[in-house]
């Protein structure tokens, strides 16, 4: 096993485009390291520079101490699972686990021993002898990770390769992949543009956009402190809402968020968090409530008006375990670049046309036994414990101090 290290590798192809640029990561020794973004962000560029698939253009990639730029594929000691499964449809579920180990010209008892051991790791003994036609989804995409697991290799490489599963199958099959992972402690570097997947199976993510790295964390810090704005409403499901909002300091020193008819007061915890913040006092900044940090303010009587939005109920969605409510809010939405591509790539409601010019919309996740519904005045309480705010100028997250990873200070 071995970590694998990006020294400022950048992709760039002959027409100019930089599909990465300048890239530092370090991936541990047995870590599981995802890379997540949207769509041409450079997250599957980067997975197949590491795999020798792309020519690496600027910096240098390391796999252990071996510089590894000019080392063709089948030197690199890795293992790659695809997104298309790529079985050979004649051979059975045997022969190709046993494929690359036969490539090698391993011996025939070592293969069988092999084989047998990785199938009974992945709950495939029953198939051996099926072809993959005959297998489901999930078991073709085991056999697969079984052809990469009996390599043995120093590093594994996954593509999206749950992509083409169902999504009750993809639940769990993530945890398969995980606890194996865990269990062989091999280095793994796995793509997805599925943040929930990035935050269930990481160890630590890694956030691109457009090439460049955002920030790497792990998956709480990354949801509790985005290091700007594109990752704050890329990382959490439904995305956290954004509004414009001019921080008013009080005499007593307390900070409040005026929304223009609204105010929501500061909570001391997002104070005590972002030491920054009196700074931007009588300045403008945004701020962002992710959904879940917002309830039916009838089901919670208790809580003081200042941290209450008022608005009407365009949409309700009930999931069950809670209901998802769009309102529309008297208040100004963020209209950043970033926010404009976040509703974009999101498909979000709040990027479509229905509810424009009504005021900012906003998305609250409301506990199941709220009765709202469509055309209800509505007013949701917002839990000022966890407020997030941004420089409306640079986008970075307003802290106080230098974050971690990849990103800037503010």
């Amino acid at each position: 096993m071995a970590g694998v290290t990006f020294a400022e590798v950048a992709k760039v192809y002959p027409d100019g485009t930089r599909a990465v640029s300048s890239l530092d990561l370090d991936v541990a020794d047995g870590e599981f390291m995802v890379l997540v973004g949207p769509s041409g962000c450079g997250k599957t560029t980067a997975l197949r520079m590491v795999a020798g698939l792309e020519e690496i253009s600027e910096g240098v990639l390391r796999i252990g101490d071996r510089v590894v730029n000019h080392v063709p594929s089948r030197d690199r000691d890795i293992a790659m699972v695809f997104q298309s499964y790529a079985l050979y449809p004649h051979l059975t579920v045997y022969e190709n686990i046993a494929f690359s180990l036969r490539l090698r010209g391993a011996p025939r008892s070592e293969i069988d021993k092999r084989v047998q051991e990785t199938a009974k790791t992945l709950g495939l003994e029953e198939f051996l002898k099926r072809k993959p036609r005959a297998l489901s989804g999930g078991q073709r995409q085991r056999v697969a990770m079984g052809r990469a697991i009996v390599r043995e290799p120093a590093a594994f490489l996954m593509d999206e390769p749950l992509s083409n599963l169902d999504a009750k199958l993809r639940v769990q099959t993530r945890a398969e992949i995980s606890a194996l992972q865990d269990r062989l402690g091999t280095t793994t570097i796995y793509v997805t543009h599925d943040q929930v997947e990035a935050m269930t199976m990481g160890d630590r993510v890694a956030v691109m956009r457009k090439g460049e790295l955002q920030q790497v964390a792990g998956p709480q810090e990354l949801y509790d402190r985005p290091v700007n704005l594109f990752v704050g409403g890329f990382i959490g499901s439904p995305a956290m809402n954004m509004l414009e909002v001019t921080l008013e300091q009080s005499a007593g020193g307390s900070l409040t968020a005026n929304l223009g008819e609204d105010r929501i007061e500061i909570g001391r915890e997002s104070l005590d968090a972002r030491p920054a913040l009196p700074a931007y006092a009588d300045r403008r900044v945004i701020l962002g409530i992710r959904p879940e940090d917002m309830d039916d303010a009838s089901l919670v009587p208790d809580a003081p008006s200042e941290q209450r939005l008022r608005g009407v109920v365009r949409l309700r969605e009930s999931l069950g375990s809670q209901v998802m409510a769009h309102i529309t809010v008297k208040a100004a939405a963020a209209r950043t670049d970033v926010t404009r591509e976040l509703a974009e790539d999101s498909g979000s409601v709040a990027s479509g046309s229905v509810f424009q010019g009504e005021g900012a919309l906003v998305t609250a996740a409301f506990g199941a036994r709220s009765q709202v519904g469509e055309g209800d005045s509505v007013e949701a309480v917002v839990d000022t414990r966890n407020l997030h705010f941004f420089d409306p100028e640079t986008g970075l997250g307003i802290y106080g101090h230098a974050t971690n990873g990849s990103g800037g200070t503010a």
